[in-house]
């Protein structure tokens, strides 16, 4: 967990500061092909295990930041960071490790009868929820909650806030010019 962390966030560096990230292949595994994120880690969300041979699919309803509204079709056993990524659904800075519990940037807020309904928090994701911005009290990372069927029109928020990285360094690069 603690080697993800550091590659992840050693890569993130790296990617920002225009090194190619083909080195990674080696030693590390396949790196993410996603063509909206330039970041990944030695497994694609793609791969993750899920019910693949599930043909139920159960529709989740995502609210951005700016108040647009998404609908996905989701397979039960998916992770809601994955639905995101899967659908391609436009929520920037959403995922940005790629479900590897090294960022909070997946954050989402759900009401209080469904929050009560998942499943309880490991100590690693509430450590990520203490950075996330917007944080309430039924706050969870997408990577951490998956899909069952009770979720069928599911309604859940992106908070206002995020705290990504990658802005950082594009304001500081920014900076510098």
């Amino acid at each position: 967990m603690l080697a993800q962390c550091c590659f992840g966030l050693s890569r993130l560096l790296l990617n920002r500061s225009g090194v190619h990230r083909a080195w990674a292949l080696g030693a590390f595994g396949r790196v993410s092909t996603h063509p909206k994120r330039g970041f990944g880690y030695t497994r694609r969300l793609q791969d993750a295990p899920g019910d693949a041979g599930s043909t139920d699919k159960v529709t989740i309803h995502f609210i951005n930041r700016d108040g647009e509204k998404f609908s996905a079709a989701a397979k039960e056993g998916d992770s809601l960071l994955q639905v995101v990524v899967n659908q391609n659904l436009s929520i920037d800075g959403f995922g940005a490790c790629e479900g590897a519990l090294a960022c909070s940037t997946c954050h989402l807020i759900f009401d209080d009868h469904t929050f009560q309904q998942l499943d309880p928090a490991t100590a690693e994701e509430l450590d990520m929820l203490d950075l996330a911005y917007g944080l309430t009290d039924t706050s969870r990372l997408g990577c951490q909650v998956h899909v069952k069927k009770w979720m069928d029109g599911l309604t859940v928020q992106v908070p206002m806030e995020v705290s990504d990285i990658r802005r950082e360094l594009e304001v500081e690069k920014q900076n510098k010019q």
